[in-house]
C-alpha cells in the first residue's frame, strides 16, 4: 500500500523537473524577444504546429490508453498499477524527446543565464511543482474511481507555453524593483563623473559603427570608454557604468536603442549626454513604432535632452534627420557626402574596393586624404560624422587622420573576410535594414567577377515588411549573378523582386537554413567569385 503512494508522488515530481527541464527552450526565445510577453506571444502563434503539434498527440494517445486502462482493469490488481505508472514514465520519457526536438541547434545567441533567467527559472519550478501537486490530488481525490483518474497529469505537457507567460507576468514587478535599483546606482554613480564627457549616438542605423569608430578617433587624445557590442539598452548601459567605469576614463560614448517612444528619454536619465548624434532616420523597428514619425520623435528625444550648452551632430544626406536638424536650437553641425548644400564635415573623391576606402576628408576650412579599411559609403558617412565630434572635442587633424586609419570593422558589418583561395568574401550579417542592404549591393557592385548574394532577407519592418524586402529583391536583380534566399515562406518577397525584374530564376536557390545554403554554395564558388552573406536572422526568426 505504501508502494502505491509513493511511486506516483516520485514519478508526479518527475513530470515537474523534465516540465522545467523542457521550459528551456521558449525560455530562450523569450530572452531573444527582450523578455517581452506580446514577443512571445506572437512566436508562438508562428511556430504554433511546432510547439503543441506533439505535446498534443502525446497527451492524447496517453490520455485515451489511461481512460481504456480505468475502464477495463480494476483499481485493485497490481497490474493496473503498474500499467499506470509505465504510463506516467512513459510521458515522462516523451516530453524529454519533446524538449530535445524544440532545442534550438547551434544557436548563433545561445540562452545567457543571466539572473534574470535564473529567476525565471526559480518561478517557472514553483508553478510546475503547484501544477503537479495540483493534479496529484485531482488525480487521486476528485476524481478516484472515475474513468479520468490519473488522466490530468498527461496534459502538462500542454501548459508548456503558458506557465512561461504567467511566471514572466508574475516577475515583472520583481524585476522592475531589481532594475529601478541598478539603474539609480549606475546613474549616481555617472552624477558624480562631471568630469568625463558624455556623448549619445541614436539612429535607425549605424549607431553600433558609430560608437566603435568615435571610440577609436577619440582615443588619439583621450582615454575611452565605448560599451562592447550592442550595449544599447538601459540594464546594458547600467551594467556598463557599474562595473567597466574607472576613474581614468575622460569620454563616455552611449550608444542608445530604442523600439518604443519614450526609450531614448530613459537612456537620456541615465546618462545625460552633453553631445548628441543622430545617425539615421529609416524605416526599422516599425512593428512597435508603427511609423516614421514615432522614429522621428523617438531619436530626437537625445537632442531634447542635450543642455543648453550641448552639441547636436545630424548627417544632411537623409531628409527626415536634416529637417531635425533645422528645428533644434542648440550648437548644432551637419556632415554630408552627397549633400550639395553647406555642412561642417564632408567627404568627396571616395573610392572603394578590396582595399576597403579613400576619400577626402573636409572639416571647416580644412582637408586632408584618409583611408580606412571600411566599406560603403555609408560607413564613410558614419566616420566624418565621428571626425565632425572629434574636431568639436579638440582634435586637431592628424589625430582623426590616425585615428581614422586605425577603425576596425565592426564584426559582421561589412566586412572583407581574410581568405587564402581567391575568393571575396563579405561578412555583412548584422540587423540588415534598407539603407543598409542598399549600400551593400552598392559595395558588392564595385567587385570584379561573379557575385554572389546569400540572405533571409529583413524583418522586424512592420507592414513595410513585403514591400522592402521585395524592393531588396530588385536591387539585388541589378548587381548579382547568383542568390541563395534562406527561408522559403519569408524570401517569397524577395524572390517575386528578382523575378519581376527579369533576373534568371536559375540563378535563385532557395533553402530552409543558412546550413543547407553553405553546403551548396561552398561547392560551387570559384576562383575570382565575391560572396556576400547579407543578415542572418535571430534564432527566434528561423523558419
Amino acid at each position: 500500500m505504501l508502494v502505491r503512494q509513493i511511486v506516483p508522488i516520485i514519478l508526479y515530481a518527475l513530470v515537474a523537473v523534465s516540465m522545467i527541464l523542457c521550459s528551456r527552450n521558449l525560455l530562450h526565445i523569450l530572452q531573444l524577444e527582450g523578455y517581452k510577453n506580446t514577443g512571445l506571444i506572437k512566436w508562438i502563434k508562428h511556430n504554433f504546429k511546432k510547439v503543441y503539434c506533439l505535446p498534443l498527440i502525446f497527451s492524447a494517445v496517453l490520455i485515451i490508453v489511461q481512460i481504456l486502462l480505468n475502464i477495463h482493469l480494476p483499481r485493485t490488481i497490481t497490474l493496473y498499477f503498474g500499467m499506470h505508472w509505465m504510463i506516467i514514465a512513459i510521458y515522462i520519457l516523451l516530453i524529454l524527446v519533446y524538449a530535445r526536438r524544440m532545442n534550438i541547434e547551434k544557436a548563433k545567441k545561445p540562452l545567457v543565464y543571466t539572473g534574470r533567467i535564473k529567476r525565471l527559472f526559480v518561478y517557472i519550478s514553483l508553478l510546475y511543482t503547484a501544477l503537479a501537486i495540483g493534479m496529484y490530488f485531482l488525480d487521486f481525490r476528485v476524481l478516484k474511481s472515475t474513468p479520468f483518474e490519473g488522466v490530468l497529469v498527461l496534459s502538462v505537457l500542454l501548459f508548456v507555453g503558458v506557465v512561461i507567460f504567467f511566471s514572466n507576468l508574475a516577475a515583472l514587478p520583481i524585476e522592475a524593483v531589481i532594475k529601478k535599483w541598478y539603474f539609480n546606482d549606475a546613474k549616481a554613480k555617472l552624477k558624480l563623473r562631471n568630469d568625463i564627457i558624455k556623448i549619445g549616438i541614436t539612429g535607425s542605423y549605424g549607431k553600433t559603427s558609430c560608437k566603435f569608430i568615435l571610440g577609436t578617433i577619440l582615443s588619439e587624445k583621450f582615454n575611452v570608454l565605448v560599451p562592447p557590442s550592442s550595449y544599447n539598452t538601459p540594464m546594458g548601459l547600467t551594467r556598463v557604468i557599474r562595473e567597466q567605469m574607472e576613474k581614468a576614463h575622460e569620454v563616455f560614448i552611449a550608444e542608445m536603442g530604442a523600439r518604443n517612444k519614450g526609450d531614448i528619454n530613459e537612456l537620456c536619465r541615465l546618462v545625460r549626454p552633453k553631445c548628441g548624434m543622430i545617425t539615421s532616420i529609416g524605416p526599422q523597428h516599425l512593428e512597435t513604432f508603427g511609423n516614421i514619425k514615432k522614429v522621428a520623435e523617438t531619436k530626437y528625444e537625445l537632442i531634447e535632452n542635450l543642455p543648453d550648452d550641448g552639441c547636436a551632430f545630424f548627417p544632411a544626406d537623409n531628409d527626415i534627420c536634416l529637417s531635425l536638424y533645422e528645428k533644434t536650437k542648440v550648437e548644432k553641425y551637419l556632415f554630408a557626402t552627397d549633400y550639395k548644400g553647406e555642412a561642417f564635415a564632408r567627404a568627396k573623391n571616395i573610392e572603394t574596393g578590396s582595399f576597403g576606402s579613400r576619400f577626402d576628408l573636409i572639416l571647416g576650412d580644412e582637408t586632408i586624404n584618409c583611408e580606412t579599411k571600411l566599406l560603403g559609403k555609408h560607413n564613410i558617412n558614419n566616420i566624418i560624422g565621428c571626425a565632425c565630434i572629434a574636431k568639436k572635442l579638440g582634435l586637431n587633424l592628424k589625430q582623426i587622420h590616425l585615428g581614422i586609419r586605425k577603425i576596425e570593422p565592426v564584426e559582421h558589418r561589412l566586412c572583407l573576410m581574410p581568405t587564402a583561395n581567391g575568393i571575396n568574401v563579405i561578412d555583412d550579417a548584422f540587423n540588415s535594414n534598407p539603407m543598409g542592404v542598399r549600400a551593400a549591393m552598392e559595395v558588392l557592385s564595385g567587385f570584379e567577377g561573379r557575385k554572389i548574394v546569400v540572405t533571409p532577407g529583413m524583418v522586424e519592418l512592420g507592414r513595410h515588411e513585403q514591400k522592402e524586402n521585395y524592393e531588396f529583391g530588385k536591387i539585388m536583380a541589378d548587381v548579382a549573378d547568383v542568390v541563395y534566399l534562406i527561408g522559403p515562406k519569408h524570401t517569397k518577397p524577395i524572390y517575386d523582386g528578382m523575378a519581376d525584374a527579369g533576373f534568371k530564376k536559375e540563378n535563385i536557390r532557395v533553402f530552409k537554413s543558412l546550413n543547407e545554403a553553405t553546403k551548396e554554395l561552398w561547392s560551387d564558388v570559384k576562383l575570382g567569385d565575391t560572396i556576400i552573406f547579407e543578415n542572418d536572422l535571430p534564432d527566434n526568426y528561423n523558419e
